[in-house]
């Protein structure tokens, strides 16, 4: 019973996915059944627009900014958590997480407002600060389980051992915590990548890949959508595999590492000599 809820909750996840692609490939205008047959023709006038490439890259290029731009930052307080101990901790990882519950609306017309005062021209350098503001409680909520199991003693054994404090984050920190970042940089990614509503306040005259869909839904029902929608999220798919097989790769260096050149585990002789050890030790007499 539990696998049939299950099959429903994925039906229910990837039809609509499922949908969509069938129709961006259909050669028919209609968005509606029966099926007519299949067709590149949607394809082809949306990768011919010149709206769409410009959209297309400046969706890429603020969505890449955002993240980087996140990920300094985020990673900056993600070091200052891990040195924070008790409830100040818990205090400030929740005020940090806590404008995810703020609505897009809100943030928008607050960031508006905002550039208006400093005097900021609206256009891609106002969109990037706000997606990079709007990423990033998610890209701290998504380091929270990491800082909250880091082991600080870590460091300090570095740096008992002589390494400098650049030296203890570079060998030390850094590889623990770089899942976790490269995980968050890609969430930060597709949001950034997807977001509409504050982009709509703090746009100027480019116009990113969800506003160029939008605004040709407000026309009308153009089956080109279908297409530039399967195009991105093609894109957001080829992120998300990319990011896979690099965590695949690097844990499977890791772990031919462990394993010597005759294919034998490196540990092994250590795991004999302790189960050796543990078989030679006899129970004390009165104690069995």
């Amino acid at each position: 019973m539990l696998r049939f809820y299950l099959c429903l909750y994925v039906l229910f996840l990837y039809a609509p996915i499922a949908v969509i692609a069938m129709f961006s490939f259909h050669s028919s205008p209609s968005l509606v059944f029966p099926f007519e047959g299949w067709s590149l023709r949607w394809y082809s006038q949306i990768l011919e627009s010149q709206t769409f490439k410009e959209s297309l890259y400046n969706s890429l290029l603020v969505a890449t900014l955002a993240s980087m731009a996140t990920t300094v930052l985020g990673a900056s307080v993600a070091l200052a958590l891990i040195r924070m101990k008790g409830k100040t901790r818990e205090v400030i990882a929740t005020v940090c997480a806590a404008p995810i519950a703020l609505p897009g609306l809100f943030l928008g017309i607050s960031l508006l407002s905002a550039f208006a005062q400093m005097g900021l021209k609206r256009s891609l350098v106002t969109v990037t600060i706000a997606h990079t503001l709007y990423a990033l409680p998610f890209f701290v909520a998504t380091l929270r389980s990491r800082i909250d199991y880091f082991d600080s003693t870590l460091e300090e054994a570095a740096r008992d051992l002589g390494a400098s404090p650049w030296q203890a984050f570079r060998t030390v920190t850094l590889p623990i915590l770089r899942p976790s970042l490269i995980g968050a940089a890609i969430l930060v990614f597709a949001l950034s990548f997807d977001e509409l509503i504050i982009t709509v306040f703090v746009s100027g005259n480019d116009t990113t890949l969800p506003m160029m869909v939008w605004s040709m839904m407000r026309r009308t029902v153009d089956p080109t959508i279908n297409a530039a929608s399967m195009i991105a999220f093609a894109l957001s798919l080829i992120v998300i595999v990319a990011a896979g097989a690099a965590f695949w790769l690097q844990r499977r260096a890791k772990t031919s590492s462990r394993i010597s050149p005759s294919g034998v585990d490196a540990n092994e002789p250590l795991n004999r000599a302790d189960e050796k050890r543990a078989q030679d030790v006899r129970p004390i007499q009165g104690l069995e």
